[in-house]
């Protein structure tokens, strides 16, 4: 055999694959990567890709051609392992050379990852308890809850109304304000027409107490300490001098909650009790939703519990690669980046991942155990139901230059497949007695 290999399970998911190639099988790797060189290096006499082995040899350094020949017999020969022994191999392998030679056999040596074994220790008692439980809750929504929330919505329709007195807490005030330090003011530490809410704590402790008591027109200057934890590492802890200026005190005033603030709504309210009924359906759907959202994850926690798998770290990483990738669109929603928020807590990438990694175990669980619920349960998604929710999908792009064309389907395809399936799932299993 031209290429031969033992296999060996090793823990978290892992095997060790020893390969040994043929010389005459390692030699075509050699003269491939003698071609690739002779193309790269101007040797005299020779065009480009026509140079002799000894001469490329002479110029590169026989060590240096060997390494890249065996990365190519690597490149060349791991793949064809991996299929013909029908390893499902997760990410790239760590691959180490162990015999390097001309006219012998090459050796190497690759660790790879591959999909966990999973076992699923007995749960329907499990879920029937978590279930059980559930069936017992009965969502409400309190005469309190949608009062509070009838203010709640009042305050968010707040008018400023322009007064002439003196500031107090809750009261919205439009200032400027410079900040010096040792006399030299701070770099981007000075605002004009700044509106502030006294009494929410916005701005460094001290602040806003020393605002309050003052009118429209008045200019005061005051010291103050920075937090210790203070984001900006030079202020932080130490004593600043704030000069600021009062342009306007605007008390905050709510809307009565009437029949009339229930019209200034919609056309759809004709009085109070038509609102108070809307906000009422509106939070026992929310709540609702938020009772199933816990439901299902008490769900699948129980699931993992009864779940046995070694997880290979490749598939973690992954994961927090994902969870990242998320976290920046969600970023991006508010305007930041996400260089500018790891800035902002003073972390490493590193750290965040070290943080994120138990929730980025647990995912992956939750994707295994869910995946093997299907199996046992044989629950499967025509390709007509996914092509169907794929088209929902695509139709939503229609309108935007170039972005369909753009789209893996086949990823697409995968991924709303799984989304249905896990659905159907959860819906399995919510519905256990």
């Amino acid at each position: 055999m031209a290429i031969n290999s033992e296999i060996k399970k090793l823990p978290n998911s892992q095997l060790e694959i020893k390969v040994s190639v043929s010389w005459d099988e390692w030699k075509k790797y050699i003269d491939q990567a003698v071609a690739d060189y002779s193309k790269e290096i101007k040797i005299e006499g020779f065009r480009p890709g026509k140079a002799p082995k000894d001469m490329v040899e002479q110029k590169v350094g026989k060590g240096a051609l060997l390494e890249a020949a065996a990365q190519k017999a690597v490149q060349g020969t791991y793949p064809k392992i991996i299929t013909e022994n029908k390893i499902d191999a997760i990410g790239a392998p760590k691959a180490e050379i162990l015999k390097l030679a001309e006219g012998n056999e090459l050796e190497y040596k690759a660790v790879c990852a591959v999909i966990p074994e999973v076992t699923l220790k007995p749960w329907k008692s499990a879920i029937e308890k978590i279930n059980k439980g559930y069936a017992k809750k009965k969502v409400e929504v309190s005469k309190e809850e949608i009062e509070k929330e009838l203010e709640n919505i009042a305050k968010s329709r707040v008018q400023h109304v322009k007064v002439d007195r003196e500031a107090k807490d809750g009261d919205n005030v439009i200032l400027d304000f410079g900040v010096k330090r040792d006399g030299v003011p701070i770099e981007n530490g000075s605002s004009k027409n700044h509106p502030l809410i006294l009494g929410r704590g916005v701005f460094i402790p001290g602040f806003e107490e020393q605002v309050v008591g003052m009118k429209a027109g008045e200019t005061k200057d005051f010291e103050l300490i920075f937090p210790k934890d203070y984001h900006e590492k030079s202020l932080a802890g130490n004593p600043a001098q704030f000069t600021v200026t009062v342009n306007e005190v605007q008390e905050r005033k709510s809307p009565e909650v009437s029949d009339e603030f229930a019209r200034s709504l919609g056309e759809k309210f004709k009085n109070l009790e038509d609102l108070r009924k809307s906000v009422a359906e509106g939070m026992e759907k929310e709540k609702k939703h938020e009772s199933k959202e816990k439901h299902r994850v008490e769900i699948i926690d129980a699931l993992i519990e009864h779940l046995q798998v070694e997880l290979p770290e490749v598939l973690i990483h992954e994961e927090l690669h994902k969870m990242i990738g998320e976290f920046e669109v969600q970023l991006s929603g508010m305007g930041m980046t996400f260089d500018q928020y790891m800035k902002q807590i003073g972390k490493s990438i590193d750290d965040l991942e070290k943080e994120w990694e138990p929730q980025a175990e647990k995912r992956v669980k939750a994707a295994l155990v869910l995946e093997e619920v299907a199996k046992e349960k044989e629950i499967e998604i025509k390709s007509e139901e996914v092509e169907a929710e794929m088209n929902k999908t695509l139709a939503q792009y229609k309108k935007i230059k170039d972005v369909e064309k753009n789209i893996d389907l086949a990823r697409l395809y995968n991924y709303v497949k799984g989304m249905m399936q896990n659905e159907k799932v959860l819906e399995m299993l919510e519905g256990i007695q």
